[in-house]
């Protein structure tokens, strides 16, 4: 008989720092600092603490209540706001980080004004967008008058440095020429203001290909870092690079079989649209052993997010609360009751770590 409740995903606290304390020191023998993005993971913590422990210099998130939730955990590290903020929330951006990501001089304003009524001083990093299309100053002229206003005008702003995305939005690789473009913006502000700034920041986990190919421009000293951390499978998956080193299964998603049938592997009938306004193609395999498992779409994303463990099973549909698990060639025989684990990839990790179904269980 079940004792657990399900479905839930594991953390291995111990691989998360293991992994941790791999990045920061690959990264530490070029002088580059690492600030441990927290997002992926909701926050949580826990894991948030894991990514202290292994030595990270800030933690970051786009997230400020996950921000919050770090510091109400005791963890003392400088936070970072990593999403450009919002004039809104400017007030508890100086309230609860140290650091921000900005790209806007109106938003920097208020930063300022915020950090004179808190009587705080709150550093700031401009981003510079070299062709991903996200965030960031598309003009570099403009991005260096901001620098110099941030330096020269707003009492309460310390210009901490200059940044970049690449990678998330246009899918554009952070090579080493990409970031040498962000290196000459730095050094043009540097020669405007009559200082070194304290960091440039080359990006995220999609930097990291820098690392291991031997290529990072000098001067680069600060990556944000979640994805390459909490799992390390983009880099293997998309990019080749072998990550053997990193522990992969730092999250095990587990689900409970909740039904085993013989069924038609074609849906029997005139075919509309399913739960979620889509007219899937199914291919008829004629009858298959099939298993339904307790947590579907609404838990974890799609169903190319998750990665069944054990060999011969297939997940072939899913709907909000239900997954459908071809087992027919499956190496054990699965009945009601029975768990079945699978791994995650990012955008699953969001999913289900941000789901009150899916039960959170630290090891």
């Amino acid at each position: 008989m079940v004792d657990q409740k399900y479905p839930r995903v594991e953390i291995n606290l111990t691989y998360l720092k293991e992994n941790v304390q791999e990045i920061v020191s690959r990264c530490g023998t070029l002088g580059i600092d690492i600030a441990g993005v927290i997002k992926g993971t909701t926050g949580l913590p826990r894991c948030a603490q894991a990514f202290a422990d292994g030595g990270v210099k800030m933690i970051a998130s786009s997230r400020l209540e996950q921000i919050e939730d770090a510091k109400c955990a005791g963890i003392d590290l400088p936070m970072m706001m990593l999403r450009v903020p919002m004039i809104s929330e400017a007030k508890e951006v100086v309230r609860l980080t140290d650091i921000s990501l900005n790209s806007e001089i109106t938003v920097l304003k208020e930063l300022n004004k915020q950090a004179v009524a808190q009587k705080k001083k709150h550093r700031v990093i401009l981003m510079a967008d070299l062709g991903d299309l996200r965030e960031g100053f598309w003009d570099k002229d403009e991005m260096v008058r901001t620098a110099i206003q941030v330096e020269e005008k707003f009492t309460n702003l310390e210009l901490a440095g200059v940044g970049t995305n690449l990678g998330c939005y246009g899918s554009i690789e952070a090579t080493a020429d990409k970031l040498d473009e962000l290196v000459s913006i730095a050094e043009k502000i540097e020669e405007k203001i009559g200082r070194e700034l304290t960091y440039i920041s080359g990006g995220a986990t999609t930097s990291l290909p820098r690392i291991i190919d031997g290529d990072m421009p000098k001067r680069i000293n600060l990556l944000r870092v979640g994805e390459g951390i909490l799992l390390a499978r983009d880099l293997d998956i998309f990019y080749g690079y072998d990550m053997s080193y990193m522990h992969q299964d730092v999250y095990t998603l587990k689900a409970e079989v909740i039904e085993v049938k013989d069924k038609p592997s074609h849906p029997v009938g005139k075919i509309s649209i399913d739960a979620f306004g889509h007219r899937p193609v199914y291919v008829d395999r004629g009858i298959r052993r099939r298993a339904l498992v307790g947590i579907g779409k609404v838990d974890y994303g799609g169903i190319n997010e998750i990665f069944p463990k054990d060999k011969g099973v297939k997940v072939i549909g899913a709907s909000s609360d239900h997954t459908i698990l071809d087992i027919q060639e499956a190496e054990r025989d699965f009945k009601p009751g029975d768990i079945v684990e699978f791994g995650i990839n990012y955008a699953s990790m969001v999913y289900v770590t941000n789901c009150r179904n899916v039960q959170i269980v630290y090891r």
